[in-house]
């Protein structure tokens, strides 16, 4: 074997943390991110799946972006957490492999597939009309297998390539996982294939999806800022900004990893930029699509009677589950319903059939409607 190459052995990882005091601080805000983001996605994946209401293609699509947030948070984090706890930041040459094949092919797919999720708005604002035949269950899997052959492509093409370079000069990696850019720096020999193909999958990667999602939303706007409704022109742009700050965050943080040139890098920025799309994505991701849905909220309502037993219950027992959701959904507003005409409804049929209307009779109907009506919703619920 050469000289200047040497055999793989164990990588050392210099990590977020420091062993001042703000290290606790710092592990301790990981981990509440890091469940916090399991527990989002996970509540989305069981609405989405349980709920027939959700069986739409966005949601379709959410749900497994979901599923790849998960994925690819559990690749790094982990680890992360608990070389903290056992005073450890070694990694072996196989496990920083595998991690780096891992979080490769998760990212690579989520690159993907925000772009085709920004098609299907697209397409629901712009062609509703259409939208069944352009969004029909087919073309969902078909997204979603592109997404996926996109990023494993990316992860079959780079991590041969990144792990064969011979990592002469260093095995200290001043980073909390191995991911390319820094992984590079320790390499030497010749990185021009390493280089042209890295080059080609960022651009097939991040620019292409990214300019998917910017046309996508400029259309939308476009549709959006001619119509007459200045409420639903209002929604429209709230909805719309929240998504095109997350998605250019995600990409331009992406961007600045690895397709900035690496004089403009420092250690201290690589790890701000990276933690960023690596840990607070996975969490923003279910926040900002569900938090200002409405669709969401009612299923989670659902959800929650169901698995209380609340269709037994009347009115003013479900008070308490109204507060819940309101308090997990605060951006939606649920609208208020009356029993005016029901009420009137009521009394005529009293009068008709000489029934006096004794004290809380009218109450009483009413609350019955409801549970007739909450029952009707279960059943649905559960005929999927």
């Amino acid at each position: 074997m050469d000289g200047n190459k040497s055999f793989p052995s164990d990588f050392t990882l210099v990590g977020l943390f420091t062993h001042g005091k703000a290290s606790g601080v710092i592990f301790s805000v990981i981990c509440v991110i890091f469940f916090m983001a399991m527990m989002a996605n996970g509540v989305m994946i069981f609405l989405i799946h349980v709920d027939v209401h959700l069986h739409t293609p966005m949601y379709f699509l959410l749900s497994h972006l979901s599923f790849i947030d998960m994925m690819y948070i559990s690749t790094i984090v982990p680890k992360m957490l608990t070389d903290y706890l056992a005073g450890k930041k070694t990694i072996s040459f196989a496990a920083c492999t595998a991690q780096y094949f891992l979080y490769m092919g998760f990212v690579g797919a989520e690159f993907f597939l925000l772009g085709l999720m920004a098609y299907d708005r697209y397409v629901a604002i712009c062609n509703p009309l259409r939208y069944p035949i352009l969004m029909s269950r087919r073309v969902c899997w078909l997204i979603l297998a592109s997404s996926w052959f996109g990023g494993a492509l990316d992860s079959f093409l780079l991590t041969p390539i990144t792990m064969s370079l011979p990592f002469c000069a260093s095995h200290k990696i001043d980073h909390f996982f191995c991911e390319a850019p820094t992984m590079l720096r320790l390499a030497c020999g010749d990185k021009a294939a390493y280089e042209m193909v890295m080059y080609i999958c960022c651009v097939v990667m991040l620019l292409v999806p990214f300019s998917v999602v910017a046309a996508s939303y400029a259309r939308i706007l476009v549709v959006v800022h001619g119509t007459r409704s200045a409420e639903g022109k209002r929604k429209a742009f709230a909805t719309c900004s929240s998504h095109v700050l997350t998605v250019t965050l995600f990409y331009g943080a992406a961007l600045y990893t690895y397709m900035l040139p690496q004089s403009y890098h420092t250690p201290l920025k690589d790890k701000v930029f990276s933690a960023f799309y690596t840990i607070l994505t996975p969490l923003l991701n279910p926040l900002i699509y569900s938090l200002r849905n409405r669709d969401v909220a009612g299923a989670f309502e659902r959800i929650l009677t169901l698995l209380v037993g609340a269709a037994k219950f009347l009115q003013e027992d479900l008070e308490l589950f109204s507060g819940i959701v309101s308090d997990l959904f605060p951006f939606v507003k649920k609208e208020e319903t009356g029993h005016g005409i029901l009420d009137q409804a009521i009394r005529k049929a009293c009068e008709k059939s000489n029934l006096k209307d004794v004290e809380g009779f009218l109450t009483k109907s009413i609350q019955s409607n409801e549970t007739t009506v909450m029952q009707h919703d279960l059943m649905l619920l559960g005929a999927k």
